[in-house]
């Protein structure tokens, strides 16, 4: 599979990334490691994963999901084949505050570390923006894993234009390490959060963009289409507020997309986000085999100037 850059940062990474969330929330520790074998098996090696993750499941402990990725990697013995990408600073408590301290993030990135028992972290993201902490906190927290090799590189997560241009401003002044990718939220339904100010800034500064949420939590697959087909969904409480006219506009262009080319209507929408200015690489996770269909499908299908016109004019307009 051929692999794309994340901007300037040196790292090479599948053309789809695979969304960690779902170890220890939607899949067990024995489903994890068998959807984990076979994303490796298609050459899909870059996974994405957070501190916090799994932290929302009635009796699951936060960082389920780096312990279930570390024994992974362990068990298979695969450490230098994979890319890992890893977050710190959002609250271990469900709506907590944020926290970009330089010792919370320093204890942060050294938990991680163990927790995916391994000596360094390919990419580690400042999961969400502290607006009470100086930005270079976290940067100076950064510098000494960076020195030390245990990070290789940095990124901001869920920043304003305004503050990911000045993390990056006092970077170059203070001389401190800058970050080097980005990841919005971003896809057919949530536009606004990156295209504009944030992708200029992306863009200027060469940095790789890694939008998560790729398929708006599954609205983009085409399965909810009614309120009746959120019931009893985990993920009910993300994609029911896409079911509007906005939404169903977008799902009809994808059926028409999807039916032109054969394929599904997630891996149209993977291949939109693909195609955008930008954009290095999505993310997107999935829960069955099945499902790994449409990242293949995103990555042969050949959209065209008009399929894009066609996604992009369905998803312009706002309600």
């Amino acid at each position: 599979m051929e692999k794309v850059n994340l901007g300037n940062s040196g790292i090479k990474s599948a053309p789809i990334i695979f969304g960690g969330n779902v170890f220890g929330w939607t899949l067990d520790e024995k489903e994890s490691f068998k959807m984990l074998d076979e994303l490796f098996e298609l050459g899909f090696t870059t996974i994405d994963t957070a501190d916090v993750y799994s932290r929302w499941a009635d009796g699951v402990p936060h960082g389920t999901s780096e312990r279930i990725i570390g024994k992974w990697i362990k068990t298979r013995k695969i450490r230098d084949k994979v890319t890992l990408i890893t977050k710190g600073g959002s609250c271990l408590q469900p709506g907590g505050p944020k926290n970009n301290s330089r010792d919370y993030l320093t204890g942060a990135a050294k938990d991680s570390l163990l927790r995916l028992q391994t000596d360094y972290i390919d990419l580690y993201f400042t999961h969400y923006d502290d607006k009470e902490t100086p930005v270079e906190e976290a940067l100076e927290a950064y510098q000494s894993f960076i020195s030390s090799g245990e990070i290789k590189h940095i990124g901001a997560s869920n920043f304003s234009a305004e503050r990911l241009q000045k993390s990056l401003s006092i970077a170059a002044e203070k001389d401190l390490p800058p970050y080097e990718v980005f990841q919005p939220e971003y896809n057919l339904m949530v536009r606004d959060k990156f295209e504009g100010e944030t992708e200029e800034i992306c863009s200027k500064n060469q940095l790789g963009v890694v939008p998560y949420f790729s398929l708006a939590s599954g609205f983009l697959t085409g399965k909810y289409r009614k309120k009746e087909d959120f019931e009893g969904k985990d993920r009910k409480i993300f994609t029911e507020k896409f079911l509007n006219p906005r939404g169903e506009k977008i799902l009809k262009s994808l059926d028409q997309i999807s039916e032109k080319h054969q394929v599904s209507q997630a891996g149209i929408a993977l291949a939109w986000l693909m195609k955008r200015p930008g954009v290095s690489a999505p993310i997107a996770s999935a829960t069955k085999s099945s499902h790994l269909k449409s990242f293949i499908e995103a990555i042969e299908v050949n959209l065209s100037q008009e399929d894009m016109q066609v996604l992009n004019k369905a998803s312009e307009t706002q309600d």
